[in-house]
């Protein structure tokens, strides 16, 4: 009997390639055995029933179930059959949960997150590395110092890039990263498995940092430049010249910008992972001697640029 239920498992974990690629992506927030509150909120999904799993599966996917949670497990679960689902279920109950190596990954990193803000220049504006590979005050300048490389250039045995690692905790337990400077796009803090590619039907970073959950779900809200349009009303006049604004003009280098309002997020802000994306984890090439100046704290960890986009403009 045992025998034929691990079959029958297997049977149903190879039906849909979907299906297989959603599970481990449920990983990221309910843990790799399905032990945790997604986010803080959600049920813990182990101790929930088969019937209740594809109860809730459902419901998101029509929009009759979920409470904060619902806006990003709708698009998790757009676009399942009902047999995806039911397969999603029995793996979920099945005690075995996912043993994929990026659930793995998701685990060990969901452990380390503890610091509210992590600085990212920490290990590479160290003292002791900017007085060795500044070159602005050294009288010689050695071939291998000159360049990014740090090896022997007249051999490529020991040529190798740096490793790229982009283990994150999960959506709401990873620590923020400060910004680079001010009004900079943040980096994403988190594991982006299963969230990316944002498409048009589908983008879960809204689920969590739309301004009216943000809150709740401990994500940081999109800013209001975000429900703007920098974009200025601009045509040609009878005579050729620019009118901009309902203002002809002939030099366009110093004008104010006109903030226009919007009721929903810009289509120019849609495509989140354009300025935002994951941090990878790795020593830089050179140390970093800059050092950004922002107007307060409160600018290290959120966007005032609406309010400051015409600063120093005449």
């Amino acid at each position: 009997m045992r025998i034929m239920k691990i079959i029958a498992l297997g049977s149903l974990w190879f039906a849909s390639g979907l299906y297989a690629a959603s599970t481990a992506a449920c990983a990221g927030c309910h843990g790799q055995h399905f032990e945790k509150k997604a986010m803080g909120q959600s049920k813990i999904v182990k101790d929930m029933s088969q019937a209740d799993i594809i109860k809730a599966l459902e419901g998101y996917k029509d929009g009759t179930y979920g409470g904060g949670m619902k806006a990003i497990m709708k698009g998790q679960v757009a676009n399942l059959s009902n047999a995806d689902i039911k397969a999603m279920a029995a793996q979920m109950t099945s005690g075995a949960g996912v043993m994929t190596h990026k659930a793995t990954e998701h685990a060990a990193a969901a452990a380390v997150a503890a610091a509210t803000t992590v600085d990212l220049n920490a290990k590479c504006s160290d003292k002791t590395r900017i007085s060795k590979e500044d070159l602005g005050n050294k009288k010689e300048v050695s071939e291998s110092t000159l360049g990014l490389r740090k090896s022997n250039l007249y051999t490529e045995s020991d040529a190798t890039p740096s490793k790229t690692d982009y283990t994150r905790p999960a959506p709401g337990a990873a620590p923020r990263f400060e910004r680079a400077f001010e009004n900079a796009p943040p980096m994403i803090p988190h594991s982006v498995e299963g969230l990316l590619p944002i498409k048009v039907g589908n983008n879960a970073c809204l689920g969590c940092h739309m301004p009216d959950v943000a809150k709740s779900m401990k994500a940081t809200p999109i800013p209001k430049s975000h429900f703007a349009s920098f974009r200025p009303d601009t045509k040609i006049g009878a005579k050729g010249e620019v009118i901009k604004e309902g203002k002809a003009i002939k030099n366009t280098s110093d004008l104010k910008t006109v903030v226009h309002k919007l009721d929903s997020l810009s289509n120019a802000r849609f495509n989140c992972s354009q300025c935002h994306a994951p941090q990878s984890k790795g020593d830089t090439d050179v140390a970093n001697t800059f050092k950004p100046a922002f107007t307060s704290d409160k600018s290290k960890g959120s966007s005032n640029l609406i309010d400051v986009i015409n600063d120093g403009v005449k």
